[in-house]
């Protein structure tokens, strides 16, 4: 296959809400518009097992879908306010690192995994320091400082 019948380069980014994922969905925002790729987005709805009342276990599902359509969105809007790029939006349900390693298993189109780290003194972020533990991923893993700026985001992209 040749270099112009190639699919977009594809960047994904986790969305939750800490200040460095913003960061990160900037950058590879950033990216997709420089090279003429896409962005996909991966919020997951995390909910506590809670397995002695039903009914309430299912309250607490539906808030945590709730809420991470909302930050998703969100997302979603500032990426296509800053590039007019339509992102692709997926929100699972469970644990972070289970989702991601799904979501790359099933999507190849996949290009490179965006992350940025924490600027807290207790290190870089969980999923930043699993992500770097761990070492093999089926693609590049581009990990952001997240004390950027936007401007700083802008001229390194």
């Amino acid at each position: 296959m040749s270099s112009t019948a190639r699919a977009p380069r594809k960047f994904l980014v986790v969305v939750d809400k800490t200040p460095e994922s913003k960061v990160a969905i900037r950058f590879a925002t950033r990216r997709a518009m420089a090279t003429e790729g896409r962005v996909t987005l991966l919020c997951v709805a995390q909910h506590a097992d809670f397995q002695q009342w039903r009914g309430v276990e299912e309250i607490m599902k539906d808030e945590a879908h709730q809420e991470a359509e909302s930050l998703i969105y969100e997302a979603a809007k500032a990426v296509n306010e800053m590039s007019g790029i339509v992102c692709e939006l997926v929100i699972a349900d469970g644990r972070v690192m289970d989702a991601l390693m799904s979501l790359l298993k099933d999507d190849s189109d996949i290009s490179i995994l965006v992350l940025a780290a924490s600027t807290a003194k207790e290190g870089p972020g969980p999923l930043v320091a699993t992500v770097a533990n761990t070492g093999h991923y089926p693609i590049p893993v581009t990990i952001v400082p997240g004390s950027l700026s936007d401007d700083e985001i802008d001229a390194l992209a």
